[in-house]
């Protein structure tokens, strides 16, 4: 057989495993998308070591162990650790969804977990591997894909336009161009002003990317990405714009664009295994872990089912009887991702809601994915090929998939009010709390809620009522942990 015959064999083989003619790609399309989910939740490498590296847990140490920050060793982990599972991901549930370290449950680590009086960074991560095994435990047992069934149908559409809207906000807050304001809770720019020139990459990468799109560019959102880049590194060779800081309020955001660095690093790999199975349960007793691992359990748990919604709505990836396909190896995937994430001491790792950027762009299958995770790997010792792309100019596409993926909102039937209000909090929640769980415990607490005043218990599924209450619990988990930290 020829070298050319051999080649053709091999991508056919690849493309039967995954599944990429018949879901209406090809490989060109999903390495491209890959490339485009990577650029757009690369920012992950930098922001994760700020977040669980640069504070101290109860003890007066950092991740690690040490007595000083170790962002290097944080950041190489994270790179190894968002690799290895979203390969997995793609290989094993062949669905184009990547994988890394969640923020909001990392913050709830950071911020609520390890300064509990006796709990240590290694206790933390051993909750976050328990976590994960009682996940993998409630897919197994068909109890998590039970719940997702027992969701109507509009309470799902709504689910992923909510998270639209909270993505475009993403986009926007990290770009600069909507932040805290001194009176109004959010304002445009500083004051209500544009200033800054990562601001106008952001503006020039949206616009862009409108243009591109409306014109059906194939591979609008990664040329816009690229466009933006290259622009940003030649303007801040010119103006020497430097890093946003107080003394420096206009500069850039989580990474400067310059291509003046070494590239090539050995990897700091000391945190991997750094966990303590079982030491939360001694060091700040049974009631106190409990309440924080139910906490980690809850948000995950339907955060990944909103994650999985959106990317399967925004990609069309589902059966004709509404089922996305091969769900259950998806949440396998998630739940070992969750394990994964506390050995490999980065917090909960899970479906990146960023992954719709690169469907967005074309990724139908786990080739995507595949792609997306050696480029994570790649950072391990070329850890600057993250920090090309400004956090400005990838921001731009989330923008344009919050568009996307509010267009949806058709599907919902809004004159009928038992439906319509759930769906009306499920959407706004999102985005004004700055959470995914938030805005599905609302939904949910009020489709029972208001099914239950109109006398219709039979038309909700027991599981709604369940999960319903559950979420009544996480809602006032922080007064009870108060309650019992006082006491």
């Amino acid at each position: 057989m020829t070298t050319q015959a051999q080649n053709e064999a091999r991508l056919g083989a690849v493309d039967r495993y995954f599944h990429i003619t018949s879901r209406g790609s090809t490989i060109g399309r999903e390495v491209r998308g890959g490339l485009a989910t990577f650029l757009a939740m690369s920012y992950i490498i930098v922001l994760n070591p700020l977040i669980i590296g640069a504070a101290m847990d109860s003890t007066g140490s950092y991740l690690g162990g040490g007595d000083e920050p170790n962002l290097p060793a944080v950041a190489a982990a994270t790179s190894l650790v968002s690799g290895v599972l979203t390969i997995l991901m793609g290989v094993i549930a062949k669905f184009p969804m990547a994988v890394s370290s969640s923020l909001g449950l990392s913050a709830f680590i950071t911020y609520g977990i390890v300064i509990l009086p006796g709990m240590t960074w290694a206790d933390a991560m051993g909750l976050v591997v328990i976590e994960g095994f009682i996940l993998l435990i409630l897919v197994l047992t068909g109890f998590r894909a039970a719940i997702f069934r027992a969701v109507p149908a509009p309470l799902k559409t709504a689910i992923s336009v909510g998270i639209g809207l909270f993505i475009a906000l993403i986009g926007m807050v990290n770009a600069g161009f909507i932040q805290a304001g001194g009176g109004p809770a959010l304002e445009l720019g500083v004051g209500g002003f544009l200033m800054g020139w990562p601001l106008l990459i952001f503006l020039i990468a949206l616009f862009v990317l409108f243009a591109l799109w409306a014109a059906r560019v194939r591979g609008a959102i990664l040329f816009a990405i690229i466009t933006a880049s290259v622009l940003a590194m030649t303007m801040e060779a010119v103006l020497d714009i430097g890093p946003e800081s107080e003394e420096n309020p206009h500069g850039w955001g989580l990474s400067v664009p310059t291509l003046d660095q070494d590239w090539f690093s050995l990897p700091d790999l000391s945190l991997i295994g750094e966990f303590n199975l079982l030491g939360s349960w001694q060091n700040i007793g049974l009631v106190a872990a409990t309440l924080a691992l139910f906490t980690m359990l809850l948000a995950n748990f339907f955060d990944l089912l909103g994650t999985m919604v959106a990317v399967a709505n925004t990609g069309d990836l589902k059966s004709a009887d509404g089922e996305i396909h091969h769900s259950r190896r998806i949440m396998v995937s998630d739940a070992v991702a969750s394990m994964g994430g506390g050995i490999g001491a980065t917090s909960v790792n899970s479906g990146f809601i960023e992954s719709t950027v690169g469907v967005g762009d074309g990724a139908r299958t786990g080739l995507a994915n595949v792609v997306t995770g050696t480029l994570f790997l790649l950072t391990i010792v070329l850890s600057p090929l993250a920090a090309v792309i400004p956090t400005e100019a990838a921001s731009a596409t989330l923008v344009l998939v919050g568009f996307l993926m509010l267009q949806q909102i058709t599907r919902i039937d809004w004159t009928d009010v038992e439906i319509a209000i759930p769906a009306f909090m499920t959407i706004v929640l999102m985005p004004f709390s700055y959470s995914i769980t938030n805005g599905i415990g609302a939904g949910f607490i009020t489709y029972v809620m208001l099914k239950m005043s109109r006398g219709k218990f039979a038309e909700v599924h027991p599981l709604m009522y369940l999960t319903a209450a559950l979420f009544l619990i996480y809602f006032v988990s922080g007064p009870i942990q108060e309650l019992l930290g006082s006491g």
